[in-house]
């Protein structure tokens, strides 16, 4: 299977650090490898064909399992959101790079692609693709759950918080699994939604977790110039790229909170950097458009 290099925390401030798993694999970085590992060691295990999964134009889900794909010779499809995008493929740099990888790209219609999770949806891609294996988007099911509770070590134990975003919701539900009594995991929705609350609790074990819904900036992909800005201005500090999409709302919502006092000076913060930095492209596209600043 894929390697993965091993990580060190990186000290931020007196009482925030960093986990960098966007560096835990130069193709299939971050929080996507993990959910990733065992839904590929079962599809080689058990004799799949290949691998169908599901996302929009500039899906990390997307990327990941094209590059992974690639990597291992196993066959991928991506169900894409938007009949529109199958003329643009190669002015996107999420789709183009999937299609180069490998991965065979289905485009279908926003109305069609809300039945992704129906029984009768499904059934018809089991026909067309017999004998694939199907991740739902994003990537969480059980086996991803799994491989995101890896994320935390034995090196982590002594964090009072662990912050990580929140898209849906497999990463933060690995977290509280293998936290630690002593510990709050906190999650920062990318998107707008209760709903988020319910699909963590289909697997997370303990009740020791909340979601700061007060930074999405107006819902998933949404952003503005101060977002930008403070994306520029942590790189420039820190050396440390964010995406805009998931990361850096979580470390403007932990910085913001810091700053209010929510956390007591002698609490020590770990937040998970889960990586997304191949949307950055794309989003630059967006903000280039609309004559915005660029992410650096």
């Amino acid at each position: 299977m894929l390697d993965i290099q091993q990580l060190q925390n990186i000290k931020l401030t007196s009482q925030l650090w960093l986990k960098p798993e966007y560096e835990i694999h130069p193709e299939v970085s971050g929080n996507k490898f993990r959910k990733l590992k065992y839904n590929l060691e079962a599809v080689v295990r058990e004799g799949f064909e290949g691998v169908l999964t599901f996302g929009g134009a500039f899906s990390n889900h997307i990327a990941a399992t094209a590059a992974a794909g690639k990597l291992l010779d196993i066959s991928t499809v991506g169900i894409i959101r938007g009949e529109e995008l199958a003329k643009d493929i190669d002015l996107n740099p999420t789709l183009s790079y999937a299609k180069a990888s490998g991965m065979d790209l289905e485009f279908i219609s926003r109305a069609a692609y809300r039945n992704k999770n129906e029984v009768s949806f499904l059934k018809s891609l089991n026909i067309k693709y017999p004998n694939f294996y199907i991740i739902p988007e994003g990537g969480t099911n059980a086996r991803a759950v799994r491989g995101c509770s890896e994320i935390l070590t034995e090196k982590d134990r002594d964090f009072d918080v662990i912050c990580c975003a929140v898209g849906t919701g497999g990463t933060i539900s690995g977290l509280i699994n293998s936290s630690l009594p002593h510990q709050k995991i906190i999650g920062f929705p990318a998107l707008k939604g209760a709903f988020l609350n319910e699909d963590i609790r289909k697997f997370a074990q303990h009740s020791n977790w909340e979601l700061c819904t007060d930074y999405s900036f107006g819902g998933y992909a949404k952003v503005n110039q101060e977002l930008i800005q403070f994306i520029n201005q942590f790189k420039n500090d820190f050396g440390i790229p964010l995406d805009p999409v998931y990361t850096a709302k979580m470390m403007f919502g932990i910085d913001d909170l810091v700053k209010k006092g929510f956390f007591s000076r002698s609490t020590k913060i770990l937040a998970i950097h889960t990586g997304g930095l191949q949307g950055i492209s794309g989003m630059n596209d967006y903000l280039k458009k609309n004559n915005l600043e660029l992410i650096t």
